[in-house]
């Protein structure tokens, strides 16, 4: 079967050239939403993610959801401090930082909004065992005193957060002394304390988790089954990256499917958009039709040209879209996350699958829009044709 010409086909659009460029942009607004929403769920995924090290532990109690919902008690935290397996410093103690972690409700700068922040108490250690983390204003709390560092997002985004400045919770005045750049990790949106002193200002008993580094990372399936054993200890084991990308899941889902049934809904417009114009396209090439077939083009060739034409147009508009998506990668945001109830600030994130992902949706959209009409016309009889013409 002779194929009817690319240049023919690319022709045609660029003459009608008002209606493409309208149809196509309905189209790009479909995929802009469609590629932002995957983006959004990405881009908390990837925060969440890089909060964890390969190498960390993190010890909650057994059943815990999130860090905040967990308690390790002293007794519990001196037997896993003992532990075979740590990792040491160049001074020879153990890798292993006892953290209380705490929700402080904190407003936002300009609106006084309030919101959700996670506070954790740790150590020296603690920020030696995330090399993420670096100080970038200021400088590190001193231990034993009431003096916190602060997210880079949270530094920018509420009241009294900012280096210098002073925050009141948990009846007492904290200090910011210095802000930390967690590299687009969960830690950027948290305020890092004293371990002791959090505990002291929050009247807590015992620890919320430990986390720990291995000294062989090949070791921890033995080293947990060895824990989860022992009657002494109610604890469960997880590697840090697994328990923070876990900690994404309902968020990143609830997004995804929200946005998938939008782009779904708008996107049943953009196909009708696109059937219209293709009808149009159709109607008022009747002739061209008949002569392209009296040519010895068949109707499989018309079907596959009129086809081509739309998924062209779909692409056109595909590309708009995602290149206007891609720009949402310069924006910073911030929601609430459903496991933690925090604030998290995270940024739109474009990986080569949902460009991919985006341009099939878009292509698929012009298949589905235009197959009707490529059907019409190529079963148009040559008499009919040339007698309209």
């Amino acid at each position: 079967m002779k194929p009817i010409p690319f240049s023919y086909i690319a022709r045609n659009l660029w003459v009608r050239r008002f209606t493409t460029l309208l149809t196509a942009g309905g189209m790009a607004l479909v995929v802009y939403v469609f590629a932002t929403v995957l983006m959004m769920s990405e881009g908390i995924r990837a925060t969440l993610v890089a909060t964890g090290q390969p190498d960390n532990v993190i010890v909650l109690r057994k059943g815990a959801g999130a860090e905040i919902n967990s308690s390790v008690e002293r007794s519990q935290a001196a037997i896993l401090e003992s532990l075979a397996g740590i990792a040491t410093d160049a001074t020879g103690q153990p890798l292993l930082s006892k953290e209380p972690v705490v929700l402080n409700n904190l407003p936002k700068r300009g609106s006084g909004k309030p919101s959700n922040v996670t506070v954790r108490g740790t150590s020296l250690r603690g920020l030696q065992m995330r090399p993420q983390v670096q100080i970038i204003e200021g400088r590190m709390f001193r231990p034993g005193t009431s003096e916190i560092v602060t997210g880079r997002a949270i530094s920018r985004g509420f009241q009294g957060a900012g280096l210098g400045e002073t925050l009141r919770f948990a009846g007492r005045d904290w200090v910011v002394v210095g802000v930390f750049d967690a590299g687009r990790s969960g830690f950027d949106s948290e305020i890092w304390g004293d371990a002791d002193q959090m505990l002291q200002a929050f009247r807590r008993g015992s620890y919320s988790t430990l986390v720990f580094r291995l000294a062989d990372a090949s070791q921890f399936d033995l080293i947990k089954a060895a824990l989860e054993s022992d009657p002494r200890l109610t604890v469960e084991l997880k590697p840090e990256q697994r328990f923070y990308a876990e900690q994404s899941e309902a968020l990143a889902n609830f997004i995804s499917i929200l946005g998938m049934s939008l782009s779904v809904i708008f996107s049943v417009g953009a196909i009708v958009g696109a059937m219209i114009t293709m009808f149009a396209a159709v109607a008022s090439r009747v002739g061209e039709i008949g002569t392209l077939r009296a040519l010895g083009f068949r109707r499989g060739a018309v079907l596959i040209a009129f086809l081509s034409e739309a998924m062209l147009l779909s692409l056109v508009g595909g590309l708009i879209g995602l290149g206007a998506a891609s720009l949402m990668q310069t924006v910073n945001i911030s929601t609430t996350n459903f496991q933690t109830f925090a604030e998290l600030a995270f940024q739109f994130k474009l990986t080569p699958t949902i460009a991919w992902q985006t341009l099939a949706f878009a292509l698929f959209m012009g298949v589905v829009g235009g197959f009707i009409p490529a059907w019409r016309a190529a079963r148009m009889k040559i008499v009919d044709c040339l007698r309209s013409a």
